[in-house]
């Protein structure tokens, strides 16, 4: 976990990021802040700020693109994540995946737990880690507790897809990337995941590159 630090400069970093308006620029792997650990948050922002700080987050998430986006990520080390899914994939990727649309949420403190012992494998990528996209064996089923931005207690299982961002964000405020989950032999592209691996599942990547699936 990150060492505390007073609310004025959190709120001071907050403001600063702010102020340059428009989707706020994400940090990338190498960089300190996604790997020390986060503060959980009790209040360091305000309401207004943090209102206001929540909409940044979700505006830098449309616009990269992606389906979540932590505080570490923009370099802020508070416990808070968003996410939001349209799922806008083929239903056969869907099915496959169990992908489904998720609304816009925020997760604040978040922690997660496995609710079985099923896993499922699948590319991941991150907006932290450009480029790259790697098969990572993720619980299938979790079980999240926290609150919203309005204090109200979250206590939610997830399975599929929506359970892998839940596991993926939550994980950049404990400071673990999804390559440290990941099989490092499947660690391709993006192009080249387009051209040899869009498929619904990684088998033939796994069969190819020579590694194993749960």
């Amino acid at each position: 976990m990150a060492p505390p630090r007073d609310h004025a400069s959190l709120a001071e970093r907050v403001e600063e990021l702010l102020a340059a308006g428009g989707p706020l620029p994400i940090v990338a792997a190498g960089q300190p802040v996604l790997r020390r650990g986060t503060e959980p948050y009790d209040g360091q922002l305000g309401p207004a700020l943090l209102a206001r700080f929540i909409d940044a987050l979700r505006e830098t998430m449309h616009a990269a693109p992606g389906v979540g986006l932590a505080a570490p990520q923009v370099g802020v080390p508070l416990r808070i994540a968003v996410i939001e899914d349209p799922a806008p994939v083929p239903e056969e990727v869907a099915v496959a995946r169990g992908r489904v649309p998720q609304p816009f949420r925020v997760l604040v403190n978040p922690v997660y737990e496995p609710v079985g012992a099923a896993r499922a494998a699948f590319f991941e990528g991150c907006l932290s880690v450009p480029g790259w996209q790697a098969v990572v064996a993720r619980h299938a089923e979790v079980r999240l507790r926290g609150t919203d931005e309005h204090g109200r207690a979250l206590d939610e299982l997830f399975t599929g897809w929506p359970a892998r961002i839940v596991q993926h964000e939550t994980d950049h405020l404990d400071g673990t990337l999804y390559l440290d989950h990941a099989e490092l032999r499947s660690l391709s592209t993006n192009e080249a995941v387009a051209a040899l691996w869009n498929r619904p599942t990684p088998e033939a990547a796994a069969d190819a590159l020579g590694f194993e699936l749960p």
